[in-house]
C-alpha cells in the first residue's frame, strides 16, 4: 500500500475502534452492536480494491481482537474482516467512481449479515457458543439494521477521504510501476501540455539557432 493510504487508514481505523468500544458498545442496544469498524473497512475497500480491502480488514480486525475488552480468541475478527474487506473490494468499479448509493448499501447489508454469520461460525469451531444463547436471528436482524442506519453517515465520508488521499499529487509511485507519473492527473487540465509545449518549442528554437550558426560558419569557410 502507498504511504498516503497508510497515513489515512491507520487514524480512521483507530478512531472507529475507539468510538465503537467507548461509545457504541455502551449504548446497550438490543441485539448486536453497531459496527463502525466494519463500515470503515467497507468504505476503504470499495476505493482501494480487494487486495487493499483484505489487508485493511485483517489489520483492523486484529486490532479489535487485541483491544480491551475483547473476550474472544485473537485472530477471530481479523479473519472475518479480512474476508469481508476482500469481498467488498471486488465491487470497486474500473473508474473508481461509485455513482449510485444502492450498491454500497447492498454491500453494507451483505457485510453485516456475512460478518455476523462468519463470526458465529468461527466461534462455533473454537467452542464459543455465545451466539446460540443470544439468538442468531436477532443478531442478524439488528446487525443489518444498525449498520444500515449508520452507513449513510460513515461510508460516504470514508470513501470521499480515501478517494482524495488516493489522488494526492504528492503520493509516491510504485517502484515496480509502469512508469506513469502520479502528478499526471493533477496537471492533466492543460498545465502539463503547456509546459511540454514550451519545452519542445525551446528545444526546436535552440536546434534551429545552432543549425543557422553552423551554416554561417560553413559559408565563411567556403568564402
Amino acid at each position: 500500500m502507498r504511504v498516503n493510504r497508510i497515513l489515512l487508514t491507520v487514524p480512521l481505523i483507530v478512531v472507529a475502534l475507539v468510538i465503537q468500544v467507548s461509545v457504541l458498545a455502551r449504548l446497550h442496544l438490543p441485539g448486536a452492536v453497531p459496527d463502525l469498524l466494519l463500515l470503515t473497512v467497507l468504505g476503504l475497500a470499495m476505493i482501494y480494491g480487494h487486495v487493499g480491502g483484505a489487508l485493511i480488514g485483517f489489520g483492523a480486525g486484529l486490532l479489535a481482537d487485541l483491544a480491551p475488552p475483547a473476550d474472544h480468541a485473537a485472530g477471530r475478527y481479523a479473519l472475518v474482516l479480512c474476508v469481508i474487506g476482500y469481498l467488498a473490494g471486488l465491487v470497486k468499479p474500473e473508474s473508481g467512481q461509485i455513482k449510485s448509493a444502492t450498491g454500497p448499501m447492498v454491500v453494507v447489508v451483505g457485510a453485516a449479515l456475512g460478518s455476523t454469520l462468519l463470526y458465529a461460525g468461527v466461534g462455533a469451531l473454537v467452542g464459543d457458543t455465545a451466539a446460540r444463547h443470544v439468538g442468531l436471528t436477532g443478531l442478524l436482524f439488528t446487525a443489518a439494521l444498525y449498520d444500515l442506519l449508520l452507513a449513510p453517515f460513515v461510508v460516504p465520508a470514508v470513501m470521499f477521504l480515501a478517494r482524495r488521499a488516493d489522488n494526492d499529487p504528492l503520493a509516491e509511485t510504485n517502484s515496480a510501476g509502469k512508469g506513469t507519473d502520479i502528478s499526471a492527473g493533477w496537471l492533466s487540465s492543460g498545465t502539463g501540455l503547456r509546459i511540454g509545449g514550451q519545452r519542445g518549442g525551446l528545444k526546436l528554437k535552440a536546434a534551429k539557432s545552432r543549425a543557422t550558426r553552423a551554416g554561417r560558419i560553413k559559408g565563411v569557410k567556403r568564402l
